[in-house]
């Protein structure tokens, strides 16, 4: 498995294979990146945007066409400037003195606050049924209400904040070759938290730094310490306290209890204190609405639909008039295989592992010039109240599953379900039990929505391009790689790079060298052959990048693949001859068939979407990309006609040219 890269740097080559190919890597990739002007210029989309049908008030605020030019700035560049202080010893100690000068605004009497709260007195009290304060001394009861705020969150230390971030600043200088932020996205942000209502971030979640990129990130731009909600199982008790200082949050196990528990209500209650006095101090939340990529439970994670409920509910009993959503994702080139291992183990992580984990990422990039990259995107805000109030609104012809399917079963119907008015089966777990069907369903509803919003603005970086070529046999990499970034910013998406073709290249292989192997076959050209083992798992989790660019057109390529499928012989080849007819009724069908077999964290469907548009859309870029070419309706003609002329063809009909597309049909060895 082979691919040629077109050079023109000349190497000097050694007697051994081995030392020949070390030679390679080292005079062909030590070239330093620059940051440049963004790939294609003005051409490069605007994403975020907020869903124009859900929240047109929203769509139309905080934006306008100017921002779009306002190019990108990286966050871990702290220089002389980024102080108040100038001279040469500033200059040695400015990620120091910029720590310093961090806003940190105090947090005084919250506990307090959450204990006097209305849903906790109401359990102190007793005056809820089943309640904590039944047959309980009010002093005990006051004692687990402060146990478990102790569990859920502490005052972040401004000290250890700084300290913190500081030591932050320093390793991801280590690591990153640049954070990239996008000076209008973070400017939309900004207005949004001058507007006076609280931010809460919903994130995808690549790996643990995530949960520290992203606090940092808002912290040097002056919106303060990020409360993070974070997953307990995945922390050790001496990590889940330092965290705790620095600002996390952390759900109690007893709110996962039943219904009828009085230790489960009590911790739901304290829960929902917690959340609305972060909102009511206008502190901004940061949920991760998505699983991390090794984990064995559904994408859409349970665990960020439970904030997310926390929030809602703040919002609809009116602790706060409205909050602010903001869409996240972050992508990276690379993800250092020390945190990554970290990560994806079955134990929790601890204090010392981290720690240990982040001095060998230090120990690995100790002089070397293969840093990673990094992006950060972030959408536009958009107001939940305005999101509830639409929701709710399109509510009214929804039909259960049983009603949908029993008409199909017991023969009466043969048409499709439809979607729109379909109940979603997702499973319901811990707290978001104890809210109303309607509440349950709005926070379902608006977690894919917001899940489907971040994954389509993620940014698709170099190496996720470069394992995607290098996986399907591309044989000219130069080429190739330019004509796969056009297509991927022709179809609204964006990358996360910039810089000339060659170069972004070399980075993108130097970074991927423990997968590939650089040989030279003559002067002027490396053959690029891929490394057999374990690395060829990591190349296609990073080509799985690329999968919300094409999906709609792969979704397309199988509806038009399982019609041919009944019109060709079972040993008969699959490279059809001449164009081939099908009705568009019969793509909808099978289109629509696909929508309900594959499983919803793959399509992340917009719940607003209909489901007929969607098929509209693949229908489209069917057409776009020239696998189907839509035919006018001719005049009526009876098809048993004994004229001479062709028969008609039905309106709405499609034609497949198989000949334009053979790898889309291709048989199962090329697949």
């Amino acid at each position: 498995m082979a691919t040629m890269l077109e050079g023109r740097r000349q190497t000097q080559p050694r007697s051994s294979p081995s030392g020949r190919e070390t030679s390679l890597w080292s005079s062909g990739f030590g070239m330093k990146l620059e940051a440049v002007t963004p790939f294609l210029g003005k051409y490069r989309p605007f994403v975020g945007r907020c869903c124009q049908t859900c929240t047109p008030k929203s769509w139309e605020s905080l934006f306008h066409r100017s921002i779009t030019d306002l190019g990108f700035c990286s966050v871990i560049l702290v220089k002389e400037e980024n102080t108040r202080f100038r001279g040469w010893l500033v200059r040695r100690l400015c990620y120091f003195l910029w720590s310093l000068e961090q806003h940190i605004p105090p947090c005084q009497d919250a506990p307090q606050k959450i204990v006097e709260s209305i849903g906790v007195q109401n359990l102190l009290s007793g005056r809820v049924p089943g309640g904590a304060g039944e047959g309980q001394a009010p002093d005990l009861v006051k004692k687990e209400v402060q146990r478990i705020l102790g569990h859920i969150q502490a005052s972040p230390r401004p000290f250890l904040v700084r300290l913190f971030s500081w030591a932050l600043l320093r390793f991801l200088n280590c690591l990153f070759l640049n954070v990239q932020l996008h000076k209008g996205q973070m400017k939309m942000v900004q207005k949004a938290a001058q507007a006076g209502s609280p931010l809460v971030l919903l994130s995808t979640h690549k790996t643990l730094l995530d949960g520290i990129l992203l606090p940092f990130m808002l912290l040097s731009q002056g919106l303060g310490v990020l409360r993070v909600a974070w997953d307990s199982r995945a922390c050790s008790p001496a990590l889940r306290i330092l965290l705790r200082k620095l600002g996390g949050l952390f759900l109690p196990p007893e709110a996962n209890l039943s219904l009828d528990s009085s230790e489960g209500l009590l911790a739901r209650a304290v829960v929902q204190a917690v959340i609305e006095q972060l909102l009511v101090s206008g502190q901004p939340l940061l949920i991760f609405l998505e699983e991390p990529p090794e984990s064995p439970r559904p994408r859409l994670s349970a665990l960020g639909q439970a904030w997310l409920g926390f929030v809602v509910q703040a919002v609809q009993v009116g602790i706060v008039p409205d909050a602010l959503l903001v869409p996240v994702a972050v992508t990276y080139d690379l993800v250092p295989d020390a945190l990554c291992d970290i990560y994806n183990a079955s134990a929790p992580l601890g204090l010392w592992t981290g720690a240990l984990a982040v001095l060998r990422s230090l120990w690995s990039h100790w002089g070397c010039s293969r840093r990673i990259c990094s992006r950060v995107h972030l959408a536009q805000p958009f107001s939940l109240q305005e999101y509830i109030v639409s929701a709710r609104s399109c509510w009214g012809g929804r039909q259960t599953l049983e009603q949908l399917l029993q008409p199909i079963v017991l023969g009466q119907c043969t048409a499709v379900p439809d979607t729109e008015k379909e109940q979603e089966w997702t499973p319901i777990t811990g707290p978001l039990l104890a809210l109303k069907e309607e509440d349950q369903l709005l926070v379902r509803r608006l977690s894919c929505h917001v899940l489907s919003a971040s994954v389509g603005s993620a940014a698709v970086m170099s190496t996720a391009i470069m394992a995607t070529l290098l996986l399907f046999k591309h044989q000219k990499l130069l080429g190739e790689f330019s004509w796969l970034t056009e297509e991927i910013l022709l179809r609204g998406f964006d990358v996360g790079f910039s810089g000339q073709l060659r170069s972004l290249l070399k980075h993108s292989l130097s970074l991927l060298r423990a997968h590939v192997a650089l040989l030279r076959i003559r002067q002027g050209d490396l053959l690029v052959v891929l490394r057999p083992g374990p690395g060829l798992t990591q190349l296609a989790r990073l080509s799985a990048e690329l999968l919300p660019v094409f999906l709609s057109e792969a979704v397309g390529a199988c509806a038009v693949r399982g019609l041919l499928a009944g019109r060709v012989p079972p040993q008969g080849p699959w490279e059809l001859q001449g164009i081939l007819l099908m009705s568009q009724n019969e793509l909808y069908r099978q289109i629509l068939l696909l929508m309900h077999l594959l499983p919803q964290d793959l399509l992340l469907l917009k719940p607003c979407q209909s489901s007929y548009c969607y098929c509209q859309e693949v229908l489209d870029r069917l057409i776009q990309c020239g696998l189907l070419v839509a035919e006018e309706s001719r005049a009526t003609q009876s098809s048993c006609s004994s004229s001479s002329r062709p028969p008609p063809r039905k309106k709405g009909s499609l034609s497949v040219r198989t000949q334009s597309s053979p790898s889309v049909l291709s048989g199962p060895s090329e697949t």
